[in-house]
């Protein structure tokens, strides 16, 4: 099948959730979660946001009471990055692409001059610390290795807690007050799936294209860290759930089902695509889940976007699939102010849609909102 770019942009934004899907859209973190497989999440602000834009309706406080239900947990299942994952497939995702992150421990703790002996010290320390159903904040962690003799000054202590956690014997739980906290993965997630590898590479395979797809190969190869081989070895395993499709001359796959529903009989009524507007934080899978953005953001916009090319994202504003827009939101007591940087000439209707496409974002904190544009 061959499709334009512009009807590839379309399937994306209905893939990752932000336009109607014809499978219908989860309506809970839970589902959202499993749906996209893991969730960049290194920022909680950002995840918490990423949910709240694609459960219509909700506030800060339903993501939060969900994280608490263990809807979804945070920990670092690939690439060495934190992010939101199904609680039960924590284990597996871990097994299969965590420990390409593992590989480079010893790398960085030759760096940090820490000793392997110490870090599986750290591990059984934080493990007896946190047993029995304890929840610590990171500082306590930090005390409990202190107290049991292990160097916690500058970056040990967070590689430490990465490490633990990359090993599968914690994970993070939601914060207490703005303070990160830390369990046993094994006591929040008791009853874990355990598929075989061929098996766990077909699901998240399925998982990466249902949710970004069409995306080239080399994009689920970047979001998951799995060599080229066993990318292929997934998309294999995914079987006639995934198929390929042509976009201007490069092949991308999808999900069959969505592109045989094909995008014009999506809507019930005629929607005017340049119409739909979304305000999305900058650790969203709408950029962090690509290699290749060029569909979403033009060239000229990405050190807007990524300054620097440092991996932090700003907040975007998107009109029909495209970033027209950065902004920066600051919480106050009594509102939500929010400064937003055009990256293209916005007409003074286009700016009123932008502050609109804001406005879920304020009532998820519950505060009124505020927008600030550059003075001309």
């Amino acid at each position: 099948m061959k499709i334009s770019a512009a009807d590839a942009l379309d399937l994306r934004t209905r893939s990752l959730l932000l336009r109607a899907h014809p499978a219908g859209s989860p309506g809970d973190v839970a589902g959202i979660v499993e749906w996209f497989g893991a969730m960049q999440a290194q920022d909680l602000a950002s995840g918490q946001w990423s949910l709240g834009a694609r459960l219509p309706g909700s506030t800060l406080a339903d993501v939060t009471a969900a994280l608490e239900r263990r809807e979804a947990i945070r920990t670092w299942p690939m690439r060495g990055t934190v992010h939101l994952v199904p609680p039960a497939d924590a284990h597996w995702m871990l097994d299969l692409m965590g420990v390409r992150a593992l590989a480079g421990a010893a790398k960085r703790r030759a760096f940090l001059g820490l000793d392997e002996r110490t870090a599986e010290r750290s591990v059984e320390v934080l493990g007896a610390a946190l047993a029995g159903g304890n929840r610590l904040t990171r500082s306590q962690c930090m005390a409990a290795l202190a107290d049991a003799g292990v160097e916690v000054e500058g970056q040990l202590g967070y590689h430490l807690l990465w490490y633990a956690s990359q090993r599968g014997v914690t994970c993070i739980a939601p914060n207490i007050g703005k303070e990160q906290t830390f369990v046993l993965l094994d006591e929040w997630v008791p009853a874990p799936r355990r598929p075989t590898r061929e098996e766990a590479l077909g699901i998240i395979a399925l998982r990466y294209f249902r949710s970004h797809g069409p995306a080239p190969r080399k994009d689920f190869v970047g979001w998951t860290g799995l060599t080229v081989t066993d990318a292929k070895a997934g998309i294999a395993a995914a079987g006639s759930a995934l198929a390929t499709v042509e976009v201007d001359g490069a092949e991308m796959i999808a999900d069959a089902a969505l592109l045989d529903a094909g995008t014009d009989r999506l809507d019930a009524a005629t929607v005017d695509r340049g119409d739909e507007w979304w305000a999305l934080p900058g650790f969203d899978e709408f950029l962090l889940g690509y290699k290749d953005r060029s569909l979403m953001v033009d060239d000229d916009h990405k050190q807007a976007i990524i300054p620097g090319g440092n991996g932090v994202f700003r907040a975007t504003i998107v009109r029909a699939g495209r970033v027209v827009a950065t902004w920066t939101r600051t919480l106050g007591r009594s509102a939500v102010a929010v400064d937003v940087v055009p990256l293209v000439a916005l007409r003074a209707g286009e700016r009123r849609r932008a502050e609109q496409a804001l406005e879920p974002y304020a009532a998820f904190h519950g505060r009124p909102l505020r927008v600030r544009w550059p003075q001309s």
